[in-house]
């Protein structure tokens, strides 16, 4: 997921924020704008796929339309993880009161 493509940098941001997805701090503040973004991505990833699938009967992965959804799929994500993590309320406790968390 390190590659560039198009000079678009993939996985720099999701592999930084990876730890935290994994131990299940996954909510994130997504602001307007992000959210607008996540969006525009959203929609143009499923109008691709479906039409590449309602167009050819099977999967290549070396196919240029596979190769746009992949890159719209990891700007997507890139959008996401630039969004910041959202402590829980009991995270937000434990360290108000010096608590130690596990």
């Amino acid at each position: 997921m390190a590659a560039t493509t198009a000079g678009v940098k993939g996985g720099s941001i999701a592999r930084s924020c990876a730890g935290q997805v994994a131990k299940g701090q996954g909510r994130r503040h997504i602001n307007p704008r992000a959210g607008r973004t996540l969006e525009l991505l959203g929609h143009a990833i499923e109008y691709l796929t479906d039409e590449y699938f309602h167009e050819k009967n099977r999967f290549s992965s070396n196919d240029s339309q596979v190769a746009a959804i992949q890159l719209l799929m990891r700007l997507n994500r890139e959008v996401y993880y630039e969004c910041p993590v959202v402590r829980t309320l009991g995270e937000r406790l434990r360290s108000f009161l010096g608590i130690a968390s596990d």
